[in-house]
């Protein structure tokens, strides 16, 4: 299967692993690009600039296929050593930058010099736009159903993707929703040109993350994520837990007067918690809807072949006999 997404990037296959905390490290990253995908590995998950670089070369020495790093910029008092970890992808030959959070435009120039292509992850098509005026090649268009921070205009992804493929002219990818072949061929129907999947790569044998993390995934429905933040307009998908009601509870209690801090203990410092040791209270995190259509834990390989099959299968045989 051929897309402008599989073409820019070098891909056999339109399927990107989207950069997730504590999970986008080199085994998976790995595992995806081998199975045709495009693997990323989440810089800021790597605490200093030369931890990202060694994380690179282990990556590296189990893949020849091409692979990406995701960097989110965030709006921090004391930001992270943002020259240094673009200088660690730079001299670590990486040559695809998944971006997000704020506007990406000063990191452009570095990364466009050492001939990095950079998709840039969107929740609404004037943010598309944006990124496509200041230069970036691609971007993954997020649904509301996504997993992590969907924005603040509650638009899902049957609205969104065609409004974005009326208005952008570089490619993009649906995100948000994203699980098997339906998901791909849908996306392709409606403008996108593949696809980024978060949630449903954490249930693969290959994610790094506890099996209690897998496993709270594949016993999820969709009706199973909150959003929390939203007085703070910083909204998150998450998966419903004890911690996610504590933080709801907090809301309701201080009403629009809720900061951060009153929230703090629910969101700081609780990944590691979480992914490493796998207790599912120790706060929020990020979760899809689509953990509703999540009912295994296949390797990265059989995942990927899987969507491939039943897409193409989608497309010769049901699509087709649709047109008599």
């Amino acid at each position: 299967m051929k897309t402008r997404i599989t073409e820019l990037f070098g891909i056999r296959h339109p399927i990107i692993q989207g950069g997730m905390h504590f999970v986008g490290f080199a085994e998976l990253a790995a595992a995806v690009s081998n199975a045709g995908g495009l693997g990323i590995i989440t810089g800021l998950t790597q605490r200093t600039p030369d931890d990202l670089a060694k994380e690179i070369a282990r990556c590296r020495a189990m893949t020849d296929q091409p692979f990406g790093v995701n960097l989110t910029f965030l709006p921090a008092v004391k930001p992270p050593d943002y020259p240094g970890y673009v200088r660690a992808i730079v001299e670590g030959g990486v040559k695809i930058v998944e971006t997000a959070g704020n506007n990406p435009q000063k990191w452009l120039p570095a990364l466009k010099e050492a001939g990095v292509k950079v998709i840039h992850k969107c929740t609404s098509v004037r943010h598309a736009l944006k990124a496509e005026a200041i230069g970036c090649d691609a971007v993954s268009v997020d649904g509301f159903e996504c997993g992590g921070h969907p924005g603040e205009d509650d638009v899902p992804n049957f609205i969104l993707l065609p409004r974005a493929a009326e208005e952008l002219k570089i490619p993009f990818v649906a995100s948000g929703g994203m699980a098997d072949g339906r998901s791909l061929v849908a996306a392709l129907a409606l403008g996108a040109d593949g696809m980024n999947m978060g949630t449903r790569f954490i249930a693969t044998k290959e994610a790094p993350v506890h099996q209690n993390v897998k496993d709270a995934i594949v016993k999820a429905t969709e009706l199973d994520t909150r959003l929390v933040m939203r007085p703070l307009r910083n909204t998150e998908r998450v998966l419903d837990n004890a911690a996610t009601r504590r933080l709801l509870e907090k809301e309701k209690d201080l009403g629009a007067s809720v900061k951060f801090e009153d929230i703090l203990g629910e969101v700081a410092g609780v990944y590691p918690k979480i992914m490493q040791q796998g207790d599912m209270d120790a706060g929020v995190w990020s979760c899809g809807m689509v953990a509703g259509l999540v009912r295994d834990v296949p390797s990265c390989q059989e995942l990927i072949d899987r969507i491939m099959a039943e897409a193409e299968s989608l497309i010769r045989d049901r699509l087709a006999r649709a047109l008599g």
